[in-house]
């Protein structure tokens, strides 16, 4: 019944079919008062939730969606920030054999009302004061929704009869009939590795988002390929959840460590993460490549006010720290004699210090992904021997498509595919995927679905990319982003973007020019370190706008440009930039929930800046 994977025990797949219905049980039975989860508590305490607990929660939960009509392979919608009550109604939502949909606490009311309309949402599970405000009024507006559970302790409108808290909507679970009992363990008992576990609604950079269908097998057996292939990770670990519930990336990480049994702490706020870091000081991780592209102008920022002995002794360490870990390790080498001794001096006198002040010395594994990662900040986090494992994957390949192995990976790669997954390059480089891990299909959207898989089987990414000699997946851009000049040469501006991204001075770019005769940019710069330099340079100005404007900060921010780009033909440089005075924002439309551009809306809201580089 057991077989060992890695460094812990994991049920053969065959004997459990659907793994996230019994996971919750399985491991209270394993580790009873063991902390399963971790939430802050107002006061700032970290307060453990064990696995018996974290049981009885599910349980109630489970019961109270069946005494609220929930039935079997139903859906109910989670519009929440990061909370443990989310994953105790994903694992009650699972133990009924219903659907929980995710909903990204920063969206609008009008998107909520769109997913909770689209995806028939009996119940929809509000966060916060603010969240439930928004559930109100898709309540009223969406006929099929009959109930709202609030998260946090909050004072309910006096009107308001459609909602319940979540002490009382799990005490209705408590105090559910033998009738309700029995109903939930029938459920229970007649899952099928068919049915939809969850719907991941695609964060739309263009049109409408829509419902990619992940049954209870794609996450069965994605688990599987992650534990053949992660052989570091076991039950000692501890994980930090960073990113939102909502998204693909953290959802299935956080799942994959319930599964092992890693212990999960629960970040709220992720604008706290650098101080939650620094509490929990997790061994792993997983974070998009903006978290490491501040980390690296940060670290950075303050090695350019260091003496002269200091920066020469940084880029000695870095220097060492390169060999050692790219040249040797990486290719599961030994490193020579004196290199390991020098590389062993110097993370204990400089590595080991940066990674005690992020919180991150006990490292891991890091995965990233979800845009793409420059090589420069890849490389200098591993040659500081910080395990950051770049990464590729979709939310309707169940996350992960590939990664880098332990030994043997490339920077300026994605790593090879996870086992069990197929890769081929189509037309128009385009990246396709096979694999038990593809989602069933978009939910509601036959043609949608018809459309997204080739003949024999294989889901079109829509990413451009190639294989190298080695498997290994390099990815070019987004077919979708990519553009052609009025000369006809191809640009891939999100690897522009990347480039310029790990630069202190620069916080976003949108790289523009789609049948125009040169490549342009908006920038948007970091401005409290542009307003440093403007002291340091004594530039008066009266408002940011001003500031931005300023010929000497143009300059400046020019140079670095043409510095980051060395390398890059000619037709790719950025030839014109705007540097804009505010942020690209998700309030705005601007960003997705997932913080990738949605060039159209930038390219309509800019066009009088965008022209005005084409004078």
């Amino acid at each position: 019944m057991w077989r060992k994977w890695g460094n812990f025990a994991s049920l053969n797949n065959t004997f459990m079919a659907n793994v996230l219905t019994e996971l919750v049980g399985r491991q209270a039975a394993r580790y009873g008062s063991r902390a399963a989860l971790y939430r802050r508590e107002d006061g700032g305490r970290w307060i453990p939730t064990s696995w018996q607990q974290f049981e009885h929660q599910a349980e109630c939960a489970a019961l109270a969606l069946e005494a609220l009509g929930v039935g079997e392979q139903e859906t109910v919608a989670v519009f929440s920030p990061n909370d443990v009550k989310i994953l105790v109604t994903d694992f009650g939502a699972f133990a009924n054999r219903a659907v929980p949909v995710s909903i990204y606490a920063t969206s609008s009311a009008e998107q909520v009302e769109y997913i909770t309309r689209d995806s028939g949402a009996k119940v929809l599970f509000a966060g916060t004061a603010e969240q439930y405000l928004i559930a109100r009024r898709v309540a009223a507006a969406v006929d099929t929704l009959r109930q709202i559970v609030v998260y946090d302790d909050i004072v309910l409108e006096r009107s308001d009869e459609t909602t319940l808290k979540f002490s009382d909507f799990l005490a209705l679970g408590e105090a559910a009939s033998e009738r309700g009992r029995a109903e939930v363990e029938r459920r229970r008992a007649a899952a099928l590795p068919e049915d939809t576990a969850t719907l991941l609604y695609t964060s739309g950079t263009t049109g409408e988002p829509k419902g990619a269908i992940l049954t209870h097998s794609n996450f069965s057996r994605a688990l599987d390929m992650h534990v053949e292939a992660l052989t570091s990770l076991s039950d000692s670990d501890t994980s930090l959840s960073f990113l939102p519930l909502s998204h693909i990336f953290e959802k299935a990480w956080t799942y994959l460590c319930l599964h092992i049994g890693i212990r999960v702490y629960v970040n709220r706020d992720p604008r706290a993460i650098q101080d939650t870091l620094k509490e929990v000081r997790p061994t792993c991780m997983c974070a998009v490549p903006r978290f490491w592209e501040k980390a690296y102008t940060t670290i950075q920022d303050k090695m350019t006010r260091m003496s002269p002995f200091n920066r020469w002794l940084c880029a000695r360490a870095l220097n060492v720290g390169r060999r050692r870990n790219l040249h040797y390790a990486r290719q599961g080498l030994k490193a020579p004699f004196f290199l390991e001794r020098g590389y062993r001096f110097y993370h204990s006198r400089v590595f080991r210090k940066v990674q005690r002040i992020m919180g991150i010395e006990n490292g891991n594994i890091f995965p990233t992904a979800g845009a793409p990662v420059s090589s420069t900040i890849a490389e200098f986090f591993r040659s500081m021997g910080v395990p950051i494992v770049v990464g590729y994957g979709l939310s309707e390949t169940t996350a992960t498509v590939s990664f880098f192995p332990y030994t043997g990976y490339e920077v300026g790669t994605v790593g090879r595919p996870l086992p069990g997954v197929e890769v081929r390059i189509g037309d128009e480089s385009e990246i396709l995927v096979k694999g038990p891990n593809v989602m069933r299909g978009y939910y509601n959207r036959p043609a949608e679905t018809a459309a997204a898989f080739t003949p024999d089987g294989f889901f079109r990414t829509g990413d451009a990319g190639f294989l190298d000699d080695n498997g290994a997946i390099v990815l070019t851009d987004r077919l979708k982003d990519l553009f052609k000049t009025s000369n006809g040469k191809y640009i891939a501006p999100q690897a522009i973007e990347s480039r310029l991204a790990g630069d202190r001075f620069i916080e976003q770019v949108a790289v523009i020019g789609d049948q125009r005769k040169y490549v342009t940019a908006l920038i948007v710069p970091a401005i409290e370190a542009v307003k440093e330099y403007a002291r340091e340079k004594k530039i008066q100005y009266s408002s940011v706008e001003e500031l931005v404007k300023d010929d000497r900060v143009r300059e400046m921010v020019g140079r670095r440009i043409e510095k980051l780009l060395a390398g890059l033909a000619s037709f790719e440089k950025i030839k014109k930039f705007t540097l804009l005075p505010r942020e690209f924002t998700m309030e705005s439309g601007e960003l997705t929930n997932t913080l990738k551009i949605r060039r159209p809306v930038i390219n309509s809201r800019y066009a009088a800046q965008i022209e005005a580089m084409y004078l």
